[in-house]
């Protein structure tokens, strides 16, 4: 299938598919079509990268009606809430010449505007993280009851962040009679579990599935010692280099990848940005467009940036650390080579990474092209805190006396007074009055 209009889109969608610049369907989306058209149960499976999200927006968008409902006939969930925007913008661009409304909801922003958002204008598709959906249903802002069509997107990522009983508890509330089309990079046995649970003979479509290497990204990686030599040889393939135009840099961690960011803003200063799941909402919307813009050259983040979102022309991935698990190495890379443009992917990796290297080699049954660490590049003996050995680390410990028990330990300087029978104010009393020493002895006075 050469073009998009062989797939008879109507006149509105094959207009707005045009502006977009999208010339030919990806096989999955040639595969997607008529299945999803025809209402049936849809499963598809495909590697990052192919245009999953297209696959299933054009037939939704070709079948859908005018309404003026207030609540949602389409339902879209995805697992973060950068996918929620992105899915919307999708949306709203294929449907600039069809009278359709869209919403996109997320946690992490203000659910009272939200809301009041909803309730102004509502939404024939919502796009939505299961978790803020499922609090605005309970607090009976958002009705599923008209839903026609549930899109769940990402699910294997969904899984991972354990939404499981949210999407259990959404599916009670939707209606029986609904098409139910799912769409995934890896098959596991948890989304194997939930296709047995909510879906009845579904069509299964599998294009380019997880573990196949997509031909038109260039893979290779770089035997390299530690952090800190990860982060010179990162810095000497960018510097002053016009092929590495717009980088997506991964680390394992947001500490890391602060760290990371810490050193490269030394020498790149603004070309260097940074982005995890401790940033703000707001920061972490701006730095995406700033970076999708070509604003920022190289972006450092961890994996909350690896599943889903469609970046512009991503030229290098490049992954400071190798994943522990081989699926992750599969969506880190599908960042760059978009659809059918050419992309890079270059992983570092240590001596003790080198295990979980070949175990994503035996997944894509590929043997990732290993290039010579460049002599320019001084290796660095310092370790970072992770690298360290954990008999490195010093320990401070108190010195026990063995002969007293380890339970054992002085007093303080106040609780050493000794107890010489009664207070100074006791004394006084009885020798200037005598007193007796207890109230209410009537023979201390006697004794006396």
């Amino acid at each position: 299938m050469d073009t998009f209009e062989e797939l008879g889109l109507n006149k509105p969608l094959q207009n707005a598919v045009a502006e977009l610049g999208f010339v030919q369907p990806t096989p999955i989306q040639q595969a997607a079509f008529a299945p999803v058209m025809s209402g049936k149960n849809v499963v598809g499976i495909a590697q990052t990268g192919t245009g999953k999200t297209l696959a299933y927006l054009l037939p939704i968008l070709q079948d859908l009606k005018f309404s003026s409902d207030l609540h949602p006939r389409v339902l879209i969930l995805v697992p973060t809430r950068e996918l929620v925007d992105q899915v919307v913008g999708q949306i709203e661009g294929l449907t600039k010449y069809m009278t359709v409304r869209t919403m996109g909801i997320y946690g992490g922003s203000n659910i009272n505007v939200q809301k009041q958002r909803f309730a102004a204008q509502g939404a024939n598709i919502l796009v939505a993280t299961p978790g803020r959906l499922y609090d605005l249903v309970v607090a009976k802002t958002i009705k599923l009851n008209q839903v026609k069509k549930l899109v769940i997107d990402e699910v294997d990522v969904m899984l991972d962040l354990g939404f499981r009983y949210q999407l259990n508890s959404i599916f009670d509330l939707l209606p029986q009679r609904r098409q139910n089309i799912m769409f995934s990079a890896t098959m596991t046995e948890y989304v194997d579990a939930l296709i047995d649970d909510i879906f009845i003979s579904a069509e299964r479509i599998a294009v380019a599935v997880s573990g196949t290497p997509l031909e038109n990204i260039a893979q290779s990686c770089y035997p390299v010692r530690n952090f800190y030599t990860k982060a010179k040889l990162l810095a000497h393939l960018i510097d002053d280099n016009p092929d590495y135009r717009k980088v997506l840099v991964f680390v394992g961690s947001k500490r890391v990848a602060d760290r990371l960011f810490t050193l490269l803003e030394e020498q790149f200063g603004s070309e260097v940005g940074v982005i995890h799941a401790n940033k703000s909402q707001n920061f972490r919307i701006a730095t995406v467009d700033r970076f999708d813009r070509g604003l920022i050259r190289v972006l450092v983040t961890s994996d909350v940036m690896a599943r889903g979102l469609d970046l512009d022309q991503v030229t290098h991935v490049i992954q400071m650390d190798t994943p522990a698990f081989p699926e992750n190495y599969m969506h880190r890379i599908g960042r760059t080579g978009r659809a059918t443009a050419q992309g890079s992917s270059i992983l570092f990796y240590t001596e003790a990474e080198r295990e979980a290297k070949e175990a994503i080699e035996r997944l894509m049954n590929y043997a990732i092209p290993e290039l010579p660490f460049p002599d320019e590049v001084a290796e660095v003996t310092m370790l970072a805190p992770e690298e360290r050995p954990a008999d490195a680390q010093p320990v401070t410990k108190t010195k026990v006396d063995e002969t007293r028990g380890p339970a054992f330990h002085e007093k303080k300087a106040k609780n050493k007074k000794v107890n010489e029978g009664g207070g100074k104010r006791k004394k006084i009393l009885k020798i200037k009055y005598n007193k007796p020493i207890s109230r209410g002895d009537k023979f201390a006075k006697k004794r006396g």
